[in-house]
Formats: C-alpha cells, structure tokens, sequence
C-alpha cells in the first residue's frame, strides 16, 4: 500500500511539474527590422529584379539571332533551290532537230529570268544527242542546239560572254538505254552553272 502511495504521490508530483516546464517554453521574439535591413533587402530585391531584367534581354537577343538565322538560311534554301531548278531543267529536241519548240522557249525564258536576276552566274550550254548517227554528226548536231539555246538567251538579253556552248553529241547519254525513250531523253541542252 504504501508503493502505491509513493507513486500516487510521485505521479501528482511529475505530471504537475512536466507540464510547468513545456508551457513555460521560450517564444521566439522576432527581431526588430532596422533601417539597414531594409535597405540590404531592397539592394537584393533590386538586384534580384536587374538578373531578371539582363536574362530577358539577352533571351529577347537570342530570340531575335535565331530568327535571323532561320531567315538565311530559308533564303540560302530557296537559292540552292532555285539554282539547282536552273540546272536541271533540260530542254529536248526531236529527232535531227535544233529549233526550238515552243516549250523549251518557256523553260529558256524562266532561264533568262533567273540569270538577270543572279548576274554574278555564267552557264555552260551542252549540246547533247541520241546515238543514232555518226560520232561527227552527232557533235555538229548537238553544237548547232547548244547555239540555238544560247542565241535564244541572247535575244532575250543575256549578255554572250556568260554563255558558253559545248558539244557531246551522243557521248554523255541521259539514259544509256536503246530505245526511243531513252534517245527522247538523250537529244537535250543541259545547262551547267561555272
């Protein structure tokens, strides 16, 4: 009985002085804000806001360089584009012929466009044929459509020291088939930029 007194008494004892002791805690006590505490906290704000200011201009820089680059080269595209249209568009003559057929007169004046608008360019004509004919024939031959492309282009003012004529005849064939599609194919002035 008297355990069980101490501890009755021991309990009334603790209990009482453990909740004493976690009320009577310390608060925290804010500090008062000084003068010079606020002037450092506006002088970080300030700067804080200059970083920001410095990083969307240097983004609105990059922006702006990379939009001028893409702009280059959409236009580097479109000459290569419009340079290689230049040389790969052929024109074709019938057989034995080097007059000019009204198509081919389109495509020379879209060729003609293209040289007065790059002036800087120079064109080699080539002169080409079917293998039917001889090796002298055939030269003749695809010069006389060499000549006839190039005096087309001079007509349309083109100056003659940017074109220059060369002859193949049937030495470089498109299509080195033997039949009347590839010999269509092989009759034809290419154009080659210098």
């Amino acid at each position: 009985m008297k355990k069980k007194l101490w501890i009755w008494l021991s309990l009334l004892l603790v209990i009482p002085g453990f909740l004493i002791v976690t009320s009577c805690a310390k608060k925290a006590v804010k500090p008062d804000i000084t003068q010079e505490d606020e002037a450092a906290k506006l002088a970080a704000e300030k700067a804080k806001q200059e970083e920001i200011a410095r990083q969307r201009a240097l983004d609105e820089k990059r922006r702006q360089l990379d939009e001028k680059r893409l702009k280059e080269e959409a236009a580097m595209r479109k000459i290569i584009a419009a340079r290689n249209l230049f040389m790969n568009e052929d024109i074709y003559f019938d057989f034995d012929r080097s007059d000019l057929k009204p198509e081919t007169q389109k495509i020379l004046k879209g060729k003609a466009k293209w040289l007065r608008n790059n002036f800087g360019e120079s064109v080699i004509i080539e002169g080409h044929c079917d293998e039917r004919g001889t090796n002298e024939y055939n030269l003749a031959l695809g010069d006389r459509r060499a000549q006839s492309a190039k005096n087309f282009l001079i007509d349309l003012g083109i100056a003659e020291s940017r074109l220059t004529t060369i002859s193949y005849g049937e030495e470089r064939p498109a299509d080195p088939r033997h039949n009347e599609d590839a010999w269509s194919k092989n009759r034809r002035d290419h154009f080659v930029l210098e």
